[in-house]
């Protein structure tokens, strides 16, 4: 069966699943409201599928692929949670410390996509870690809808202090060379933009179609940026160049690309939003920032 893609589904439909997504609407509101482009025999309850993760399909690193190491981690933040389980994953064969990187999740948790986003970084030659933003409440439920109800209920300022006690632990493990990147998606390119205006030793930030902070807040990042924007997205993009004009007043270094016809959470190849020529491209750019930043 062929994949279906962004361009098989209405942009009123997506922008409405976008919605439903990040806690605009409820599932209810999804389908009463997708209800109008069921026709030809689908339902909405089958386009809200349709539109779902599909995550073995889209797996691209195995979890038990010989190349790499991974495990499950408690570590302790005792400004935030108390304490807080991530993934981590690794070369198997490491040669020296390596650089460590960040990988932080959607407002989903700690589900099997990021989980294969970190494997992906490790078989690039870097210890990545992913925590789980959800482990108060039980960690990733493996399913999305419950992961949204939870998301709802979490204490954010807690979970910003999870995520930057996670930078830390992470920065000072064994297999670090001392410096640290930090890469998310939609909730977690919100999350890097936090760390980056907090953790003057972050040393690499990549967001993707994150939130950015408050125009006042640029002036204390530290860290060069790469930054990664859908075509479709005026949630996030509106409040872009007011953030940028402030990131160059305060000689940030940053770069940012928008890639033409994509949907918000291009990179997620769980979801027919996937665009595979501008994922395999912004990732691309993406290693060679981490590349370039974090190898002494």
């Amino acid at each position: 069966m062929q994949l279906k893609t962004a361009q098989d589904f209405d942009q009123e439909l997506l922008i409405l699943f976008d919605a439903y997504v990040h806690g605009t609407i409820d599932r209810r509101g999804f389908l009463e409201r997708a209800q109008k482009f069921a026709v030809g025999g689908v339902t909405a309850a089958g386009l809200l599928a349709a539109l779902s993760p599909d995550f073995a399909r889209a797996q691209v690193v195995p979890k038990d692929d010989k190349r790499i190491q991974t495990e499950v981690l408690e570590y302790p933040s005792t400004a935030g949670s108390g304490t807080v389980k991530g993934y981590l994953a690794k070369p198997a064969n490491m040669n020296g410390k390596l650089p460590v990187v960040l990988v932080i999740h959607e407002n989903r948790g700690l589900n099997p996509h990021i989980e294969d986003i970190a494997r992906r970084l490790a078989l690039d030659n870097f210890v990545a870690f992913a925590p789980d933003a959800l482990t108060p409440l039980g960690g990733y439920p493996g399913d999305e809808d419950k992961a949204r109800e939870l998301f709802a209920r979490l204490d954010q300022k807690k979970a910003a202090e999870d995520f930057i006690a996670a930078a830390n632990f992470l920065k000072n493990r064994p297999e670090s060379n001392g410096k640290i990147g930090a890469v998310g998606f939609c909730y977690g390119g919100g999350i890097v933009h936090m760390l980056a205006v907090r953790m003057p030793e972050l040393n690499a930030a990549v967001p993707f179609y994150g939130n950015q902070p408050p125009v006042a807040d640029a002036s204390k990042v530290r860290a060069p940026m790469l930054l990664h924007f859908a075509a479709v997205d005026e949630r996030i993009n509106a409040s872009w160049p007011a953030y940028e004009a402030a990131l160059k007043a305060a000689n940030v270094p940053h770069t940012a690309y928008q890639y033409p016809g994509t949907q918000h959470g291009f990179n997620n190849d769980t979801t027919p939003r996937f665009d595979a020529a501008a994922a395999r491209l912004a990732w691309s750019r993406t290693i060679e920032f981490f590349n370039k930043n974090l190898r002494t």
